[in-house]
């Protein structure tokens, strides 16, 4: 059974866009429908239904909707939904026409327990093609206007909102099929107005390549507003006379398309809308201006509900699903890495680049990258020296893959045994070489920069920095150790990312002895190897162990970072990803010692070398992350000591 988690408390609720089954100017039949339609969402805990346009009656009723029986009718079926929906903990928009003051609109119905809240009527009306809605509707007006319909009164009116009491960031606004399609949408009026969801009624028939453009509608329009969009589509019992409709329901939230109901599958699209998020957007975007000015809004109430989500929540957020997105997600970072370099090269002068390369990981990233910056550069890949420079937990195996690696990739090799170096140093401090303390360990990571900072210099070359994302979050670097460099090549990719990014590469190389070196750097553990090796020559230090998996630290840096989620909020996230992984308990101890440790480390990332920016999370000082080296985390911490696991 799936983790259930206080949804308005997390800022989510459940959303679906149907299409129920419907006859041609049979209102009292599509009522029924709707009707049902509805119980059976508000069963199943949906707190917001989109219906499409002209729901109660069908689209295709032309010069019908000139008779005033269909009007009748169609008042009649909305007072039986109005009914039905008593007790019904479920916001509900439906598709009527409306007679007001001698004119017909093509309205949105927008009700909630009973009550009708607000008629949102059309404002761009298609007449071209296959449409003619000018021949018996007029836009609406955008000033909202008293109207009673249905025996209740109400408002109509393009500028309206419908704002949650218990959820502020549920704020709901219409708008009614060719309305998306035009040049400057209304929906663009109603999230600078403060929406956070807009509901799209439509009836969009189907003709060759209409639905890709569909998608890539709503997607876009979701993203500039930053907004949820839902979108109801038409679909079987309109009249085929002339046109097909697919019900081609969709859900979107800031570009993502979270549900999509394909064309002609008779299938509903139903998801959670995360709302929190859509205010955090809004609130670290500084382009996004609200403008309330000239909108009226009508309040309405929900009781808080507990959800299992069926939207998912991917325990690797840095890492697309999908293997095709994967793959050219890897390709781009590469390319943006190695032009990075590239040009820090140029503009340097530099003979040559030096890293230290230990047979992990991260040094394994940044000398593929570096081999790349010299092609971008027409160089030879000689021109990267690669030093290896062991000392008391260098193990046969990463020292071996170091070599192997370097060969495979065509560089300059080499070596420097820094042991008699720090064992000097060791003596200079009065450090006892037993005592395996933090002295002992940066001692070794201070002295193997100094090595590679001082052959730079004397070989008119630089330093190229190997550390990732997620050491940086954690502060999982020696202070003016491997802490520093003159390019940090890495710093803009988190760990567990920096694993798909090699994996790749092993499977693109096409070189057997790259591919295998690859391969078997990405079986070792994880490790600075600054504790001596183990009694059977393994590697002793694990780093997962000591600090916590990456995968937990890379899902709680990205929601920190990213939307700046509460420490409550992403704990019961967590709970959702890595249900039946990480007992409760462990995912919490996990996440206050990164909390702790992301607030203790700020110094070091306070002076952190260049390097570039790969994605929307970065803590470049000079970028997307400026924070006091002495903040407390005090109001995180205590939030965290009343979580309950």
């Amino acid at each position: 059974m799936k983790y259930s988690f206080p949804a308005f408390e997390n800022g989510f609720i459940r959303a679906a866009a149907a299409s129920p089954a419907l006859r041609v100017a049979d209102c009292t039949y599509n009522a029924d429908q709707i009707i049902g339609v509805m119980r059976e969402y508000a069963e199943k805990n949906v707190q917001l239904l989109c219906l499409p346009e002209f729901a109660l009656t069908g689209y295709t009723c032309s010069d019908l909707f000139l008779q005033d029986t269909l009007l009748r009718g169609a008042e009649d079926g909305l007072a039986a939904i109005l009914k039905a929906s008593e007790g019904l903990n479920v916001v509900v928009l439906v598709g009527l026409p409306v007679r007001h003051n001698g004119k017909l609109y093509n309205c949105a119905a927008v009700l909630c327990n009973g009550e009708l809240l607000g008629l949102v009527p059309k404002v761009h009306l298609p007449n071209y093609g296959e449409f003619y809605e000018k021949r018996h509707f007029i836009p609406g007006m955008r000033e909202p206007e008293c109207i009673e319909l249905a025996g209740q009164e109400t408002l109509i009116g393009t500028n309206l909102l419908f704002a949650c009491k218990q959820l502020p960031a549920f704020v709901l606004a219409a708008e009614v099929c060719e309305d998306l399609w035009s040049p400057i949408p209304p929906s663009c009026a109603h999230a600078l107005a403060g929406a956070t969801v807009v509901a799209n009624l439509s009836a969009s028939d189907e003709t060759v390549g209409k639905a890709a453009y569909r998608r890539e509608l709503v997607c876009g329009q979701s993203a500039r507003l930053l907004c949820a969009y839902l979108y109801a589509d038409a679909g079987h019992g309109e009249s085929t006379t002339d046109m097909t409709f697919a019900g081609h329901n969709l859900i979107a939230e800031n570009g993502s398309l979270l549900a999509d109901a394909a064309p002609f599958a008779g299938e509903d699209a139903v998801t959670e809308l995360d709302l929190d998020r859509m205010v955090q957007e809004r609130q670290r975007n500084t382009t996004f201006m609200p403008e309330t000015n000239g909108y009226t809004t009508v309040e309405f109430e929900l009781p808080p509900v507990e959800l299992a989500l069926i939207r998912p929540v991917s325990c690797t957020p840095f890492v697309p699903q999908d293997a095709a997105t994967r793959a050219e997600r890897c390709e781009l970072i590469l390319r943006i890495q190695a032009e990075g370099l590239a040009k820090r090269m140029e503009h340097t002068h530099a003979k040559c680049g030096v890293l230290g390369i230990s047979g992990g990981l991260d040094s394994c990233l940044a000398l593929l990258v570096a081999v790349r910056a010299c092609k971008v550069l027409g160089r030879d890949a000689k021109d990267i020296v690669a030093l290896t420079m062991p000392c008391f937990g260098t193990t046969k195996r990463t020292r071996s893959n170091a070599e192997i690696l370097c060969e495979a990739l065509g560089v300059t090799f080499g070596e420097i045994n820094i042991t008699e170096t720090v064992k000097s140093h060791f003596a200079d401090i009065g450090q006892p070489a037993d005592k395996y303390d933090v002295t002992f360990e940066n001692c070794q990571a201070r002295v193997r920069t100094l090595e590679l900072m001082d052959y730079a210099n004397k070989n008119g070359g630089f330093v190229i920095g190997t550390g990732d994302l997620s050491e940086l979050a954690l502060g999982w670097a020696t202070y003016n150790g491997d802490h520093m460099s003159m390019y940090g090549v890495n710093t803009g990719v988190p760990k567990t990312l920096v694993r798909h990014i090699v994996q790749y590469v092993a499977d693109t190389c096409g070189n057997d002895t790259l591919r295998d070196v690859l391969v078997d750097i990405l079986d070792t553990p994880v490790s600075p190897e600054l504790l001596p090796t183990a009694a059977d020559g393994t590697i002793a230090q694990q780093t997962e162990k000591l600090v916590g998996p990456y995968e937990l630290h890379d899902f709680y840096l990205y929601y920190v970072l990213r939307f700046g989620f509460s420490p409550t909020k992403i704990y019961h996230l967590a709970r959702t990803a890595f249900d039946g992984r990480y007992e409760p308990e462990v995912l919490l101890a996990w996440l206050k010692n990164f909390y702790r440790r992301f607030f203790a480390q700020q110094f070091k990332r306070s002076c952190l070398p260049d390097g570039p920016k790969v994605g929307s999370v970065t803590l470049s000082p000079r970028g997307d992350w400026r924070m006091p080296s002495d903040a407390c985390n005090t109001l995180w911490m205590a939030e965290l000591e009343k979580l309950e696991v």
